[in-house]
């Protein structure tokens, strides 16, 4: 069996499966054409998705491609009230439409960063996602949290307490307000908790604006460094292409280098 990116139905071969991103059915589509065996796609808000879900079953059909659901941003993560009312509530309605689609794993956005959420707060929030990724299990979905500033020592603990919790590794987020990468760092502590990764590069910066979601080798990220450390350990989950459909045959040829020995473009 072909690994899809269904954690469900994965046979492991040996290496990553590479897919691609989209943000609507028309990506999708592309992606499909692409002959590429799985779309991360956006499943943001529950009432479009209830609208589409047809349209989204009948392109996963047709295509026997299968999903990785990507849930949206908090919009107000430091506030309390609103994650409990608006933001769980919205990710439940998501994750059963996310199982009515098969899909069994998803990458998450929930910010964790020590650095600058108050302890008190992060406490009451650990235990929202906490609740989040037990609502996940029991929809048989794979909850995969997605680094955004957060660096080891945000992570470690939030690992620690919750270990159904696995990672959607972005290694062009961890280019951001860093001096050198975050993903090296990240793979050494956390590599047993990486189920997808996102590939896409940039240049730095400090800023949302900076996220540029490159190709592959149009920007500064240590890519090849990167998938080194991942194929070394033996890295057989999903690669995300987190990039723009154009861009994706480019990115995909570096990845096909990188883990596969196929001849670089």
């Amino acid at each position: 069996m072909r690994d899809s990116g269904n954690e469900k139905d994965l046979e492991r071969v040996g290496f990553p499966v590479i897919g691609g991103r989209a943000h609507n059915l028309e990506q999708a589509q592309r992606v499909c054409d692409m002959g590429l065996p799985y779309a991360e796609i956006s499943l943001y808000d529950p009432d479009m998705v209830e609208r589409q879900k047809d349209a989204w079953q009948t392109l996963r059909e047709e295509y026997g491609i299968e999903y990785i659901a990507h849930y949206p941003n908090e919009d107000r993560p430091l506030d309390l009230v609103f994650l409990k009312e608006r933001f769980v509530p919205k990710i439940r309605n998501l994750l059963h439409l996310s199982q009515q689609l098969c899909i069994s794993k998803a990458t998450l956005h929930f910010w964790v960063d020590r650095r600058w959420i108050p302890a008190s707060f992060l406490e009451e929030k650990l235990e929202l996602l906490a609740e989040i990724v037990k609502m996940g299990k029991d929809h048989g979905i794979v909850l995969c949290l997605e680094n955004l500033t957060e660096k080891c020592e945000s992570l470690g603990p939030v690992f620690e307490m919750i270990p159904d919790l696995k990672m959607t590794l972005d290694i062009g987020h961890a280019e951001l307000l860093s001096s050198e990468n975050n993903s090296f760092e990240l793979i050494c502590q956390f590599f047993p908790r990486i189920f997808n990764v996102h590939a896409h590069d940039n240049n730095g910066g400090k800023w949302v604006e900076d996220d540029l979601h490159l190709a592959l080798g149009k920007g500064t990220v240590d890519y090849t460094r990167i998938f080194s450390m991942l194929k070394d350990r033996g890295y057989e989950h999903s690669i995300t292409m987190e990039v723009s459909p154009e861009d994706m045959q480019k990115t995909k040829k570096i990845l096909d280098a990188s883990f596969l020995g196929k001849e670089k473009p």
